[in-house]
Order: structure tokens, then sequence, then C-alpha cells
């Protein structure tokens, strides 16, 4: 027995230890804006090739800017096509945060989106009340169905627009193929949606991530800002400050309100949301902008799987903050 122990401690004395793990870096162009992955491991498995066709098959199904994506197919079809994985698995989710949040988030808002120049085409005016009358009765997710690996529609005029989460689910994506390669530290951005896991090595700090202030000069108060220390999961942000059109006095942001039609109007600058998953975090961040402080502090309440930071203007025009509790835990302090 001693001689049995003496051969194992011999043997581990002689094994060779771990490589140690450094950081690698990958970062590219996709989706209309930039991404950045960095991970750490002893050796950079992942090559560029791995992720740029990554993001080549999810813009051929996903992307309102590729004529032949399958999402286009749906919105030109007069009833529906067959989705391959990623829009099966994409508007399963857009669904389910549909019903969720009681429509505020709608996939099928993308005739608004275009009517009020956020899509591909520019337009020279905003939409007539009229037209926007007319829009609305195309919109409403309860009018399209998955039936297997069908994704059909009640009316042909129904279109789809996933960019509310499609970057989010990239996110995803991108980190699977870590996952998949043995990669258990690391951080992926696009567009400012992120997924993060692990920590930072060789020294073994966990991964910081800032979040962004408005970038405005109107709002008084609006240089706030905070830093979070995140073991696993997803960040993302949205915020009506930076995308939105003009003309003349008539001024509207982004995000549209699939029930009026027109841009949601109330006291939210931008919200940051932490969950399990980048696209879930991306789903929601939408929907708590169009709900307004008092209910989206409600509906958090109710969903102890999200965490949230909410930038907002009080009634005097100042910027102020506030956050969950599971949010605030995470905050990384000096």
């Amino acid at each position: 027995m001693i001689h049995s122990l003496l051969l194992f401690l011999g043997l581990w004395l002689f094994w060779p230890a771990p490589a140690a793990k450094r950081a690698h870096h990958l970062q590219g162009y996709a989706q209309g804006t930039t991404y950045a992955i960095t991970y750490y491991a002893p050796d950079s498995t992942i090559t560029s090739e791995l992720i740029t066709q990554k993001l080549a098959e999810i813009d051929a199904s996903l992307s309102l800017y590729a004529p032949a994506s399958r999402i286009n197919q749906f919105n030109h079809a007069a009833r529906g096509v067959v989705a391959d994985k990623h829009l099966q698995v994409v508007v399963r989710k857009a669904l389910e945060v549909y019903h969720d949040t009681d429509g505020l988030f709608d996939a099928t808002v993308e005739p608004l989106v275009r009517a009020w120049g956020f899509g591909a085409q520019q337009v020279e005016a905003p939409p007539a009340p009229a037209t926007i009358q007319a829009l609305l009765q195309q919109v409403g997710s309860d009018k399209i169905h998955l039936r297997g690996d069908s994704l059909l529609k009640d009316q042909s005029g129904v279109h789809l627009d996933l960019n509310g989460i499609a970057q989010g689910y990239t996110v995803d994506e991108l980190a699977k193929i870590l996952e998949e390669n043995h990669v258990r530290d690391y951080l992926v951005e696009l567009g400012g949606e992120i997924r993060v896991r692990g920590r930072k090595w060789p020294s073994g700090e966990p991964m910081r991530i800032g979040i962004e202030r408005p970038d405005t000069t109107d709002l008084p108060g609006a240089g706030m800002r905070q830093i979070i220390r995140l073991n696993a999961g997803g960040v993302t942000t949205s915020g009506n400050y930076r995308k939105f059109k003009q003309w003349g006095a008539v001024k509207s942001a982004h995000l549209i309100d699939p029930k009026t039609g027109y841009a949601f109007q109330n006291e939210m600058v931008s919200v940051t949301v932490v969950a399990r998953d980048a696209m879930t975090a991306d789903a929601y961040d939408n929907a708590l902008m169009g709900m307004g402080l008092a209910n989206a502090l409600a509906f958090l309440r109710r969903h102890h799987n999200l965490q949230a930071y909410l930038i907002y203007q009080r009634p005097d025009g100042t910027v102020a903050d506030t956050s969950t509790l599971g949010f605030q835990k995470l905050i990384f302090h000096e």
C-alpha cells in the first residue's frame, strides 16, 4: 500500500500542469453594428471563420436587410413559410414575451416601424393618422402561428420585425460556439448586447460590465453610470434617446407602441436588463421601456428572473435612476 501511494505521488508530481488561460480577442462588423468577443483559454481555438459563418447563417434567417432571408420570405408570403431553426426559436420566444407583456412586445409591428422611417427605406413625412389606423389592422402577434416547422399568418399584410430580439439571440448563439469548444470564461458583445460567463484570466477577476449613460446633453443629470459584476448571464439595454426621426415639429423615437401606432410616450430614458440569457434580456428591455416607470417596477417585482436598472426623467426634467434589489447586488463599488 505504501509503495502504491508513493508511486501515485510520484506520478502526480511529474504530471504536467494545465496550461494557463490567456485572453483571445475577435472583432468585426455584423448586423449593421460591431461585435467583440473576448475569451480566456490556453489556445486560440475559436476562429474568425466560425464566427463569420454563424453570423451569415443568422442573417440568412432573421435579417430584414437580406432580401432572400427567411423572414423576408415570410413577410412577402400570402400565408406563411417553412421556418428554419433560428426563425422558430426567436418567434417562439417573441410569442412568449408578447403574451407575458400584454402585447407591449410585438414582433408584428414591422409595418408601423417602416411607416415611421425606421425600416430599410427612407420616408419623407410621418404617417397620417388614417395610415396608422389602417396599419394597426395588420399588427398583432395573435395573427401568427407556429405549427410544426411552419410559420403561418392570418393575413397577408402581417409582417415580422425581430430586430428587438435578434441581436440578443445572436449573442447567445456566439456564446454557444464558445461553450461547444469548452470555453467557460468569455464576454460576447454585439451592438451593446452582452453575454458573459466566468472570469478574466490570468488575474481571476470577475467580469465587469459598464452600463452606458444616456448620450444626450439636454437631460440634466445624464452623466450617471453603473458598473456591474456578473458571473453568468445576458445584459442588454434599450433606450429612446439615440434613434429617432424628426420632421419639423414632429419627432418620433424608434420604439413604436403596437397598440397605438405611435412612439411610446412616458418618462423612461433607458432600461438595462440582466437575465439568464441575452435573448430574454433583449426581448424584455423594449417592453419595460413601453410600460413606464411604475408599471415596469411592478412587472419586475413579479418576474424574479429579471433584474433591471432604469433611468427616467422626472417631471421637472432632471434625470434619475432606480433598480431592482437583485441588480443592486451586482453593482461594483470600487
